[in-house]
């Protein structure tokens, strides 16, 4: 195997991301996507995707760099979740500060002008890989990430708790999440 990927790099960050459910995975409740841009071709910045039972179920979008939350949607979003996509969604100046880690708890913070919003993990258990090559899940971009993923997450809103819970979910032969902390992510498209 050749020391380096064949594929041209879209982006480089973290994408943690956590999605809760009253019944185990069945319907979802709240779905957030936090990235962490460190390089794409418009910038670097944060950007937090979120439909929740906090926000009537409507989508949101937060974001310190308009441009890289477009990006995103038009390039990976839009894969992932495509409400999350919608271009026409309004972007919502916030700032985000990360704060402890995969062996206690890590939380991300986002605050606006109206919203403050605190994504919690904690008790996670072994980190390991994700490698999806192009193709993979009929997906024409790749991705490869270091997963930890929580058996516990929480999500608040302007002090309001979201009521649902994250549920076991396995990726290959290794235990999953719902709640995952994905990080050193980069994304990746065929070269050409």
């Amino acid at each position: 195997m050749p020391p380096v990927d064949p594929n041209d790099v879209l982006m480089t960050g973290e994408n943690s991301f956590i999605r809760l459910s009253t019944d185990g995975g069945k319907t979802q409740t709240d779905r957030l996507s936090h990235w962490r841009v460190l390089w794409c071709p418009s910038g670097s910045g944060h950007t937090l995707f979120i439909q929740s039972s906090l926000t009537d179920n409507r989508p949101r979008v937060y974001a310190d760099n308009p441009a890289v939350a477009r990006w995103l949607q038009r390039t990976i979003e839009t894969y992932l979740f495509p409400a999350f996509a919608d271009e026409k969604l309004p972007v919502i100046s916030a700032e985000f500060a990360r704060s402890g880690d995969p062996r206690s708890s890590a939380a991300e913070t986002i605050v606006s002008t109206s919203d403050r919003i605190r994504m919690t993990w904690w008790d996670c258990i072994d980190p390991f890989v994700l490698t999806m090559p192009p193709g993979a899940n009929n997906r024409p971009i790749g991705v490869f990430s270091t997963f930890f993923p929580a058996r516990s997450a929480q999500v608040e809103l302007n002090g309001r708790i979201a009521a649902a819970t994250p549920w076991p979910e396995m990726r290959g032969e290794r235990q999953g999440s719902s709640a995952c902390l994905a990080w050193s992510e980069t994304w990746v498209k065929p070269r050409g």
